[in-house]
């Protein structure tokens, strides 16, 4: 199966920017521990990271014409304001995962209401990298047909 890795703004400076809360994990190892799980599962995974709102929108968008089975997302500050990304994954009909590296729940108030949750196939949150591994074994669970929403 295909998978999708789609990283919102800023996550491309990981390692660099506020350790408390993302870790010192660059965005390229986490890549590169994903993909490994992922082929060593029989998948492939394609990953993707963007400041830009709009680009974020198109990779979802195009998803659907590549045959992608699940998205794993990290929307970062997107998460708690994008309509539109909420409204393309609505749209592709793709099965995904939404993942935070940090506690949003204990962050910030503006924080705590991620648009896309509702539709998700699950969620985790405040596990640093291991967010995303959680998030991939969910994710792979669900197309496998083991978890249904």
């Amino acid at each position: 199966m295909k998978i999708l890795l789609v990283h919102g703004p800023n996550l491309n400076l990981l390692g660099e920017r506020e350790s408390k809360h993302y870790g010192t994990a660059t965005l390229e190892q986490i890549n590169q521990d994903l993909s490994e799980i992922a082929t060593g599962r029989g998948h492939t995974l394609e990953s993707y990271q963007s400041n830009i709102e709009g680009e974020l929108v198109n990779k979802i968008q195009e998803a659907r014409k590549q045959s992608v089975d699940g998205i794993l997302i990290n929307p970062a500050a997107y998460g708690h304001t994008s309509v539109a990304i909420r409204d393309a994954l609505i749209a592709v009909k793709i099965p995904f995962v939404e993942v935070h590296l940090s506690n949003i729940a204990a962050r910030e108030e503006f924080r705590h209401k991620s648009l896309i949750s509702d539709i998700a196939q699950g969620g985790i949150f405040g596990f640093g990298p291991d967010s995303y591994k959680l998030g991939l074994s969910g994710l792979m669970s669900v197309l496998q047909g083991i978890h249904k929403n």
